[in-house]
């Protein structure tokens, strides 16, 4: 009987899987967990694919508004500077154009309601250049704080499989029940890889975006001061687009 019950035990059960990779391990777990892993796959690339589309765009608009900032720091009067940026579309010239397009409409007088009306149009130009630089950064946050919770619910998905599995084989041998709560615990895991990241390149984003947001904050107080020194727009100004 005892030499039975030990060739029984060492027959492979059909319940198990002969391949416990992460590779195998995937192919052997069901269609939900399956499901999880493959979400929190996608995920993973959509964070690295955001941080280096957004490290690359930030790079070039921090760039090109340094290279404004000098401009106006040189001294060159608004006319000169506006005309300079006809045509262009970063941030700060966005921001010298927009000084242009209120003096257009105001018939070159430089007073203390164009001052307001100066800053108020570069306070809008500069919350709508972060806003434009911010687009997909908040997908980051969603992912490192769903994706641990996702791994979680695959893990729990994947300990019931098992629990069933140990019901189906009619015994608790540590072999039966160790590769389904592997496999459960390979969601957490992936869930981990998904989300940290997630979280670190988020917070790397957002200290940079609040840099680039300080450039363009430099960038409209010299602009403001330049008007208050007494710079005229001259009264032939090229017409700017807002």
């Amino acid at each position: 009987m005892s030499t039975a019950a030990q060739a029984q035990g060492d027959a492979p059960n059909p319940l198990l899987p002969r391949n416990l990779s992460p590779w195998g391990m995937f192919m052997h777990a069901d269609i939900v967990v399956k499901a999880v892993m493959v979400g929190l796959a996608l995920a993973s690339l959509a964070t690295w694919t955001i941080w280096l589309a957004k490290t690359i765009e930030l790079w070039v608009a921090k760039r090109r508004a340094r290279r404004r900032m000098k401009m106006l720091e040189s001294g060159r009067h608004l006319a000169g500077a506006v005309e300079a940026c006809e045509g262009d579309r970063d941030a700060v010239a966005q921001l010298i154009l927009s000084v242009g397009k209120e003096s257009e409409l105001s018939d070159g007088i430089v007073d203390d309601g164009f001052k307001e009306r100066v800053a108020l149009r570069l306070e809008r130009v500069e919350a709508a250049m972060v806003r434009q630089v911010s687009q997909g950064v908040g997908i980051l946050a969603t992912i490192g704080a769903t994706a641990p919770f996702v791994g979680l619910f695959g893990t729990v998905w994947g300990i019931m499989n098992a629990f069933i599995g140990i019901s189906e084989a009619h015994t608790t041998n540590l072999a039966v029940v160790a590769p389904g709560i592997a496999e459960a615990l390979l969601t957490t895991a992936i869930g981990l890889v998904a989300a940290i990241p997630a979280v670190v390149i988020y917070n790397h984003l957002a200290r940079v975006i609040t840099g680039y947001k300080t450039v363009l904050t430099d960038a409209s107080a010299q602009l403001l001061l330049m008007i208050s020194r007494g710079y005229r727009l001259a009264a032939s100004l090229p017409r700017a687009a807002e």
